[in-house]
């Protein structure tokens, strides 16, 4: 069995779903804008170092606060298909179907919520999919607890470990994998065929030095300032998602 490991956000489209599915739930539900009451200053202090990320990911998912989990799931579903497939790399999707037809098992791998990343591996037809867990009630909590680690770095190895071969030879023999970000250089440094998706600065060098792949499909945010100007306007609700064809 090979594998074909994708990260998400900014790997299989061209942005951060967490804030993403944010701009699409405070649009449905704009008085939730009031969880910037919370997040704001926590964002304050994760920059200046006296807040943990993991803390910040339980304080920024404030804005689910209240929700049913039959409403949940309507908001996750709307988001899918609303905003997630229209701006889906067509050139890394065709990376997806590419594995998917030389029959290697396919996992998608994020720091995201495991809730709506399942959702979203459910419909772009991965085989495993594995994001930061959560804890959903009925109704949410203010501040939702995350079960186990924050998805991110090695702990992305470890939630697939059970998924791998008993025996590792690493680099794993015919596995690839993706991502844009240094932050999954473990996950890279895994498979024998490691692919960057415009890679962030660091990255890219390393790249370059070690001859990896390196996707650039056009996107509509070039530069770090768009990139960050959007996750605001997404963090206020304010982002209009742009209309395009689903890929898939």
């Amino acid at each position: 069995m090979s594998f074909a490991i994708f990260d998400l956000d900014q790997t299989l489209l061209p942005f951060d779903t967490q804030v993403l599915f944010c701009n699409y739930v405070l649009k449905k539900h704009p008085l939730r804008r009031a969880y910037l009451a919370l997040f704001g200053p926590a964002a304050v202090l994760k920059a200046v170092h006296l807040l943990s990320t993991r803390t910040l990911k339980r304080v920024f998912s404030s804005y689910l606060y209240g929700l049913r989990q039959v409403d949940l799931e309507k908001l996750v579903s709307g988001f899918v298909e609303e905003a997630v497939m229209p701006l889906l790399y067509a050139e890394v999707m065709a990376e997806v179907e590419r594995h998917r037809a030389a029959g290697r098992l396919l996992i998608l791998n994020s720091a995201s919520p495991q809730f709506y990343v399942n959702a979203i591996g459910r419909r772009l037809g991965f085989d495993h999919s594995i994001g930061t867990a959560l804890r959903l009630t009925d109704p949410m909590v203010l501040l939702p607890e995350i079960d186990g680690p924050n998805n991110k770095y090695e702990a992305k190895l470890k939630a697939m470990r059970h998924l791998m071969p008993v025996d590792l030879s690493l680099p794993l023999p015919g596995a690839w994998a993706y991502s844009d970000s240094a932050a999954d250089l473990p996950l890279l440094r895994f498979v024998e065929n490691p692919v960057t998706v415009h890679p962030d600065p660091f990255l890219k060098n390393i790249a370059e030095q070690e001859h990896w792949t390196i996707l650039t499909p056009p996107r509509p945010n070039p530069t770090r300032a768009n990139f960050l100007r959007d996750c605001i306007l997404q963090a206020l609700g304010c982002f209009p998602v742009p209309a395009g064809p689903a890929a898939g």
